[in-house]
């Protein structure tokens, strides 16, 4: 290698290397923008609603609904689980995240890294300025090299980017732990209000076999002259009050399990292989654990999300308070170039003679902008506040969900108590109403007034009922409860995973971490 050559080398990497210690010893040396910290909320000691049958207990909370001890409702969460499109939609975000905080951490690194090369044939105008006839007008330029340019971090800008998209990743996660939550408690309540409408149905055939045998003694009375055809009338019109609820009923069934099926990620299908026949309501335990409010914050997915996307929000003020700096970087070119003038030809592209380099550092300041990056400074501010005030409004809305779950538990089961109590009153009504109107000792309205009565109560037992279950299940929602069934699985499925890994190199960011 000839000794001019080997001076070059040796100067241009003395040079590279001051150059990189430069970028260690200054690059990162300050953070701007502020530091997250976790908004300040009120935070309860015990819940209004005090109950003998509600404990302070931490409640058990990775599979809540078994408390109802329902095999069906067991099989149905894990279909859902298994099968949810939304949910997988979820989880796919947080692989979009994942490589989204890629993208973020690999800007640390040289930004731009160029390797290319051309072959151009070039001719100069005789005209243009300065021109010699010495000169050939006419060649073939050959050219192949490397740049790069790296952006030293001197202001944290990257730093902060990366802060922001980690937090987005974890807001990401706790988006698919909030979606499954409501998964499991829309599959839960769906499933009640179905067991709810199969009550209410059979109650309905009940009373239609009621009152046809109050219709056949009124028509049997008037036939025999013992009364006018206006209590065949009556009877006709509240048996067919009665018969109309039938197809509404049914209609709201089937529209329930079509949304039960879309629950599970499959068309509307016949469900019977799976809830089998009509069966009664599930039931809620005698006692119930609801925590304290304190452990709310630490359990509640959507908390947790809008806490990570007020961190994420915070990291972006800083990255835009960098822009009121200047931005230093390094830069380095190394190439091979010949062309065919002179003794030169393409044979010399690989000849020492060919090298060219340059490198050194760089700096840019924006410095008239017209308030553009103060006021950016000023837009990412605003949108933090905005987070700030939406985590506290989670935390407000998750302690009245809470709440409200509490006080309707409660109250139905009182209700359900007092409906129960109606229910077998009117029963036994009915019962002697037409014992009397047989006898003929009253009027056949009386008859028709307590069967009217009947079928109030009943439903609305049914519906009392019910609403224990469907406070139970909203409180269990309003809890946090049921995303820890997705801990040990990945969050999305294994033919998806494959599919994706078919058509893109995902490298390990779709494993399970």
């Amino acid at each position: 290698m000839p000794s001019k050559l080997r001076h070059d080398l040796h100067s241009m990497v003395t040079s590279l290397a001051l150059l990189f210690a430069t970028t260690f010893l200054f690059g990162g040396c300050t953070t701007l923008g502020p530091d997250f910290v976790t908004p300040e909320v009120a935070e309860e000691e015990t819940w209004l609603e005090e109950n003998e049958d509600i404990s302070s207990d931490s409640p058990e909370q990775a599979a809540w609904w078994s408390v109802f001890g329902d095999p069906v409702l067991d099989t149905l969460i894990e279909k859902a689980y298994a099968q949810n499109l939304p949910l997988q939609i979820a989880g796919l975000r947080i692989f979009e995240a994942r490589a989204r905080l890629g993208i973020a951490t690999g800007l640390q690194y040289p930004q731009t890294q160029v390797a290319g090369g051309s072959v151009s044939v070039n001719g100069i105008s005789e005209n243009s300025p300065n021109f010699s006839p010495d000169f050939d007008s006419n060649f073939v330029n050959y050219q192949a090299g490397f740049d790069a340019v790296w952006e030293m971090d001197f202001w944290g800008r990257y730093q902060r980017g990366i802060e922001s998209a980690d937090s987005s990743l974890s807001a990401t996660v706790a988006d698919y732990d909030s979606a499954l939550v409501s998964l499991t408690a829309e599959v839960a309540r769906v499933y009640v209000n179905i067991r709810i409408l199969e009550e209410r149905l059979q109650i309905s055939y009940e009373n239609i076999v009621l009152q046809k045998e109050s219709l056949n003694l009124a028509t049997l009375r008037f036939t025999n002259g013992a009364t006018t055809e206006l209590d065949v009338q009556q009877a006709t019109t509240n048996l067919a009050d009665t018969r109309a609820q039938v197809p509404v009923l049914i209609r709201q069934l089937r529209q329930t399990k079509n949304a039960l099926n879309i629950l599970m990620g499959v068309p509307p299908a016949e469900l019977s292989s799976i809830l089998g026949e009509p069966a009664s309501i599930p039931a809620a335990p005698d006692e119930i654990a609801a925590g304290i409010p304190a452990e709310l914050l630490r359990r509640r997915p959507d908390v947790r999300q809008a806490e990570m996307q007020a961190a994420s929000q915070s990291a972006l003020i800083g990255v835009a308070v960098t822009d009121l700096y200047p931005r230093f970087a390094l830069f380095g070119s190394i190439g091979l170039q010949t062309s065919d003038t002179g003794s030169s030809n393409a044979g010399d592209l690989l000849n020492a003679d060919s090298i060219s380099y340059s490198a050194g550092p760089v700096f840019s300041w924006n410095i008239f902008n017209y308030d553009r990056i103060k006021n950016n400074v000023r837009v990412q501010d605003a949108r933090y506040q905005q987070t700030i005030v939406n985590y506290q409004n989670t935390v407000l809305t998750a302690y009245q969900e809470v709440e409200d779950a509490l006080v309707g538990f409660v109250q139905a089961r009182e209700e359900s108590s007092i409906r129960a109590e109606g229910s077998q009153a009117a029963r036994r009504s009915t019962e002697l109403a037409n014992i009397q109107y047989r006898q003929g000792s009253t009027s056949f309205q009386r008859v028709v007034d307590s069967e009217r009565a009947l079928v109030v109560q009943l439903d609305q037992w049914i519906r009392a009922r019910g609403d224990i279950s469907l406070n139970l299940i909203a409180m269990y929602k309003a809890l946090g409860g049921g995303w820890e069934l997705r801990e040990g699985h990945n969050f999305i499925s294994e033919k998806i995973r494959n599919d994706m890994e078919e058509r893109t190199n995902w490298g390990d960011l779709l494993q399970l971490e």
